[in-house]
């Protein structure tokens, strides 16, 4: 039976690390871009196993939900519109009863906060910081779903 190697770089995951640790989160990002902020936290928090680097990662985070719950209260602009407009959007993905996008924030906040308290057991943060990557990513797919008509 064969084995595949795993190949690690330290150095990299330290340098993207760095990079999400102390890049602004620009003032001008609109709903899109700061999912995808999002989506690039929790795809690093779940490979990060350094206590203090996944604490500082889910303090970044608090700061794009806060920017993500103020997107969420503001219209979308023209260009994102443009995007989402569609003759027929296709039945959403997204269950009704999580369809208002603040109260998934707010999931994602409640779920952020419990891992920054850093007071669970190992495999109860691991279960959780897995459960926030998948919301995040859920989310970030609801809020591109075609959903305007012409």
């Amino acid at each position: 039976m064969a084995t595949i190697p795993t190949l690690s770089y330290p150095e990299f995951d330290e340098s993207v690390i760095h990079h999400l640790l102390t890049a602004p989160i620009p003032a001008t990002a609109d709903l899109f871009e700061v999912t995808d902020l999002c989506t690039a936290y929790v795809n690093v928090l779940l490979e990060t196993k350094e206590v203090s680097a996944r604490l500082a990662l889910c303090g970044r985070l608090s700061h794009v939900h806060a920017r993500l719950g103020q997107l969420c209260d503001e219209y979308l602009p023209p260009e994102l519109v443009a995007q989402l407009t569609v003759d027929e959007p296709p039945e959403s993905a997204m269950p009704d009863c999580w369809q208002d996008t603040y109260l998934m924030v707010g999931y994602l906040r409640s779920l952020n906060q419990a891992l920054l308290g850093n007071k669970l057991p190992g495999k109860v943060a691991e279960d959780l910081a897995g459960l926030l990557h998948d919301m995040v990513y859920i989310l970030r797919d609801y809020v591109r779903e075609p959903y305007r008509t012409h």
